[in-house]
């Protein structure tokens, strides 16, 4: 009998798409279609996600993507993470009454990356011009696109709020005053105009790469920064915080900023070679997390059994407490990923592991390091303690943002891994003008002087958004990634042992049920952890829900299909191409042929 899974894995040679809403999804199919590369679909499919999931992403965000190249034979990485604004001090968020970055408003704002960071790609990687890579967002945000429930939900729970508080937001959300329904066309024409303005300013240029610059040059250096310029200098806002701020963001931020292209960072897993973003991201954990798994037998163990869930829960524990203490902006702050990385510093965490359940953050000691840990660890002992949960959760309040995801790979073997985010609806007030509003990843940042993840101008905060990109025996072949803020990597780390040890079929690996750990600080605000806490699919079975209780987990067991929202893609040596997305929250899709 043939296996079970919720959708089949899409199976072709041409072209497979898959993110985390079906319209984006066909969007980028139909780049392929046309012509078009893996990275144009990408661009693409990124900016008709900003449309048809503003509560998870928009175009004053940020993302990193992980991009393998067929033409140069390179793997590499596209930052697009903004830094902090110059005005984005301690002294001065100190001054403004602040001990803790509120996680909306526009003090939680850094430069705007995503943009640029979509220019970029395109630029260096696609063949389509800007306006042809732009006209299907164009498109949904002036005729209309279907209203998620979700989005739907978010807004009306925020109506009374940005009534009070944000006009600007209640204007465009909830035009005549009006919630807008579930299902129901929903338009933004404002943010339409704004992009068929720099489109208009690219199609005025004499060349393809001219355009993108026009573009680019539109956004950052043109009518797009001057209006968020003045947004800011003249607007304050209520935030998280309980009080009003204006913010610290200007047009000379913005004209000095631009995306840059890096080497992944790396690490081997039973002939897998995995790339991650740096240091700025979350990602190395889940690479820390293969060298102290590597050395235990995961084959050997029942995929949905106490043994596998425990020692992988355990294993992010330890990983994520590494987070915590030694990651940050390497440029500004060196961070000791060649030891954290290594076969010894792996060997001596392994030793941790036990057969019950540890509720104490444990990091690893780097010399050199010790005054840095100290300073950290009693910094997060005096945060408050609680349930910590993946924003995009069904059971949970809908007035959290969260983030989306792509990946694509074309009949010429380029790869796209992507996970776009920030500038969510609910980030901050809509820029009138614009049609858009700004991001919130400030609150990643510490007001504490001298740690990695310290509030600094120029500096990136250390998010949470963490494509992958999997080479097998040499070859690059598997691009996946989810949404989930700090849930992304524990999800990608499960999906990827138990697609390598176990289960071959993408689909039938993301259907598997899923878990992860509470256990560690947040990095949204306001920074709580739950000490041994973690969550996990019925699906799983009582027997093993039972026994994780016994070793001391504190289990909370959730609906069948209400964790991760993981879509992978992959490409085998004979160009047979795979694609899969979760069915959970039932919106996103794979696609190809």
């Amino acid at each position: 009998m043939a296996q079970f899974t919720t959708r089949p894995e899409i199976t072709g040679t041409f072209g497979v798409v898959t993110s985390t809403h079906w319209i984006a999804t066909a969007v980028g199919m139909s780049i392929l279609e046309k012509g078009g590369n893996a990275f144009d679909a990408a661009v693409a499919t990124g900016f008709v996600l900003q449309i048809v999931e503003p509560h998870l992403n928009g175009p004053a965000g940020d993302l990193p993507a992980i991009i393998h190249s067929a033409t140069t034979g390179k793997t590499q990485v596209i930052c697009a993470q903004g830094p902090a604004p110059a005005g984005a001090t301690i002294d001065h968020y100190r001054a403004e009454g602040l001990d803790l970055i509120p996680g909306n408003g526009l003090l939680a704002t850094v430069i705007p990356g995503a943009f640029d960071g979509w220019m970029l790609m395109l630029l260096d990687h696609g063949t389509m011009s800007v306006a042809e890579v732009m006209a299907p967002a164009i498109h949904y945000a002036r005729h209309g696109h279907p209203m998620l429930p979700r989005v739907a939900d978010s807004i009306a729970g925020l109506a009374k709020f940005f009534k009070a508080e944000w006009p600007t937001s209640y204007a465009a959300w909830l035009p005549g005053g009006q919630a807008p329904a579930a299902h129901a066309l929903f338009k933004n024409i404002v943010l339409a105009d704004t992009y068929a303005k720099i489109v208009e300013a690219s199609e005025a240029a004499p060349t393809r790469e001219a355009g993108v610059q026009a573009a680019r040059d539109a956004f950052y250096r043109g009518f797009v920064a001057e209006a968020i310029d003045r947004f800011c200098k003249t607007t304050e806002v209520m935030d998280g915080s309980g009080t009003k701020h204006r913010g610290v963001l200007t047009a000379d931020d913005l004209a000095g900023y631009s995306a840059t292209t890096e080497e992944p960072t790396w690490a081997d897993y039973h002939g897998w070679r995995v790339a991650k973003t740096g240091p700025w991201g979350q990602g190395p954990v889940l690479l820390q997390g293969l060298k102290i798994l590597e050395g235990m037998d995961i084959a050997a163990m029942d995929p949905n059994g106490p043994d596998f869930v425990h020692t992988v829960i355990e294993t992010m524990k330890l990983t994520y407490a590494d987070r915590e203490v030694y990651y940050g902006d390497p440029v500004r702050h060196e961070v000791p990923m060649q030891v954290l990385l290594s076969e010894a510093y792996a060997a001596d965490r392994r030793k941790l592991i036990g057969d019950t359940a540890s509720l104490d953050l444990r990091p690893g000691t780097v010399p050199g390091y010790e005054d840095q840990r100290a300073r950290t660890l009693a910094l997060l002992a005096g945060m408050g303690k609680g349930a910590v949960y993946e924003p995009t959760m069904a059971h949970l309040s809908e007035k959290r943002g969260d983030t989306v995801h792509i990946d694509v790979i074309d009949q010429w073997g380029n790869m796209v891994s992507t996970t776009p985010s920030g500038g969510w609806l609910q980030s901050s007030p809509v820029i009138p003008e614009l049609g858009f509003c700004l991001n919130s990843r400030a609150q990643m940042f510490w007001l504490e002087p001298g740690l990695p993840t310290s509030l600094e101008p120029g500096r990136r905060p250390r998010t949470t958004l963490t494509p992958s990109l999997a080479l097998r025996d040499g070859v690059p072949h598997l691009a996946f990634g989810t949404p989930g803020g700090d849930q992304q990597d524990q999800w990608q780390l499960v999906f990827f042992l138990r697609h390598v040890h176990f289960e071959p079929n993408l689909q039938a690996a993301i259907d598997a049920p899923l878990f992860h750990s509470t256990h560690f600080p947040a990095s949204f605000h306001p920074r709580t952890a739950a000490p041994g806490g973690m969550l996990i699919e019925d699906r799983v079975g009582q027997a093993t829900i039972a026994e994780l209780r016994r070793r001391g987990h504190d289990v909370t067991v959730t609906g069948p299909w209400d964790i991760g929202r993981l879509t992978a893609a992959s490409r085998d040596s004979d160009g047979m191409l795979r694609a899969a997305a979760t069915p959970r929250l039932m919106q996103a899709y794979a696609a190809g042929r």
